[in-house]
């Protein structure tokens, strides 16, 4: 069968929207599953939507990647939007076409430069790895390539600002905090230490527009059955090794000046995409609720026998105990619009319903000291604050950890702290290894001990939990109902 190109296309008989040429607008480091379905769709769209009529000019981060397959189909691939959406299976194919080459920089730096110089250009996007956006000094300027990512966006804009072009909106879209002020910060230091003029640097900081940006879109990647691979190659025509899955569910979050909405072409075409001044409030809208539902829930859910996400919303006592968490203690702890909290707080349990995603509760549970510490205890705290009650759900989820941590615990190895659940299994907790020892020191204690220790140890959470009022009674409570009557009965409670 015949891979994947423009002609492949038209002879397959697609009747979906393709734009074979058009001005590279965009420049994009990172070619790998996320970006190709996450922003390479948004601008695909525009391009349908909005008219933006712009290309996709890929930069390979590293040496080795994807730029030969991805040229060889000229930058076409095929995307899958799978989930469900308001309780209903979605499975929506897309031919992607804005993208019109890739390039490996460790090879091909000039190339790289001369788009710098393009007046088409007008937008850099990068996901280069959380560890992609930082400062080391082996970078040099006189480098084909430089070394880190900032670096090379340095010379990308340097080669740019001698051209005499115009300043670029640059989106990072990096996990860390703060991704874009961070990347300029960077940018500012390779000025620094490379000696450029400060013509220069007031270029790249009065005309280029640094944006921080949140993103949110589950992106498995690829399709690993090969029955379906056959099937979907059948049924498509061609042979495409860059086909990508992601869940339907998309936002961007872009903080930047309000204008920066009419110049970039996402809000015209109507695609999740919102320019704010502050991306904070909605980067704790995510963790507080889509990445506080997973921590909150998942743990006495694995003890009362469930194995993946889905099942769980399948269950009533799970999904409600979930839902209450996040309807009465969460979302009014959170600073957005009530209305906007509650619609992402549904579009979480279609995620979590997703058909096509069997997510293991296990992988979930990696490191839950930690997430409970960063996804639920602030809104615990601040229903405190706010109530001068304790909330219950998040009360119950706080038990639910401690118990288990510590659920008949039989060894502690290399591999992390092996416990067994009411179903009979063996199961291993993996964590700092600090953590694991203290549940394995304390594998004797009764549950008023346990309870006592955890909530007394400052390490974990940053402060004396007892000092609560009523906490260590309740969780107490919480843990023995979880022993005895088991973790589903304990969710019951709650509602």
């Amino acid at each position: 069968m015949a891979k994947l190109n423009y002609q492949v296309l038209k002879e397959s008989g697609y009747e979906g929207y393709i734009l074979e040429k058009a001005p590279e607008k965009v420049m994009q480091f990172g070619e790998g599953n996320f970006l190709r379905a996450f922003v390479d769709d948004f601008i695909d769209i525009a391009n349908e939507k909005a008219g933006f009529n712009g290309k996709v000019a890929l930069v390979q981060p590293i040496a080795q990647g994807l730029t030969d397959l991805i040229n060889e189909q000229e930058g076409l691939y095929t995307l899958y939007l799978r989930g469900s959406e308001n309780g209903q299976k979605v499975d929506e194919k897309r031919v992607i076409s804005c993208v019109s080459r890739c390039m490996n920089p460790y090879g091909e730096w000039d190339r790289v430069l001369e788009l710098a110089k393009s007046p088409d250009l007008e937008i850099v996007v990068s996901n280069t790895t959380e560890a992609g956006i930082v400062h080391e000094s082996e970078s040099k300027f006189d480098q084909a390539p430089p070394i880190s990512f900032p670096a090379k966006l340095t010379r990308v804009l340097y080669e740019r600002y001698r051209a005499g072009q115009k300043g670029l909106v640059i989106l990072s879209c990096e996990l860390i905090d703060n991704n874009g002020k961070e990347l300029l910060r960077c940018v500012n230091q390779y000025i620094e230490d490379w000696k450029l003029e400060e013509g220069f640097r007031s270029w790249v900081n009065g005309e280029n527009i640094f944006c921080s940006t949140l993103v949110d879109r589950i992106v498995p990647g690829r399709i690993r059955d090969p029955k379906e691979v056959a099937a979907l190659e059948e049924k498509n025509g061609y042979e495409d090794p860059l086909t990508d899955v992601g869940e339907v569910f998309g936002i961007w979050v872009i903080e930047g000046p309000k204008e920066l909405e009419d110049r970039l072409p996402f809000k015209k075409a109507g695609v999740p995409v919102i320019v704010v001044p502050d991306v904070t409030p909605y980067k704790k809208r995510k963790v507080r609720i889509l990445n506080g539902a997973h921590t909150g829930f998942v743990l006495g859910a694995y003890l009362a026998g469930f194995d993946i996400v889905r099942d769980c919303m399948h269950d009533d006592t799970v999904r409600g105990f979930m839902n209450r968490m996040l309807n009465e203690e969460v979302i009014p702890t959170l600073p957005l619009d009530k209305k906007d909290l509650d619609e992402f707080a549904r579009a979480v349990q279609d995620r979590f319903n997703n058909p096509f995603v069997n997510h293991e509760l296990m992988s979930i549970s990696l490191n839950s000291t930690s997430k409970w510490k960063a996804r639920n205890l602030p809104s615990f705290l601040e229903y405190v604050e706010e109530k001068g009650q304790l909330p219950v759900c998040l009360t119950t989820s706080l038990a639910a950890y401690i118990a288990f941590y510590s659920n008949d615990i039989q060894e502690l190895n290399d591999k992390g702290l092996v416990c067994r659940r009411p179903k009979g299994n063996e199961y291993t907790v993996s964590d700092d290894r600090w953590a694991l020892e203290f549940y394995w020191n304390h594998r004797e204690d009764s549950a008023e001990d346990l309870v006592h220790a955890v909530l007394t140890n400052e390490e974990m959470w940053g402060q004396d939990l007892t000092k609560i009022s009523g906490l260590e009674k309740a969780v107490t409570e919480k843990l023995i109902q979880i022993r005895t009557e088991g973790a589903k009965a304990a969710y019951q409670s709650c509602l």
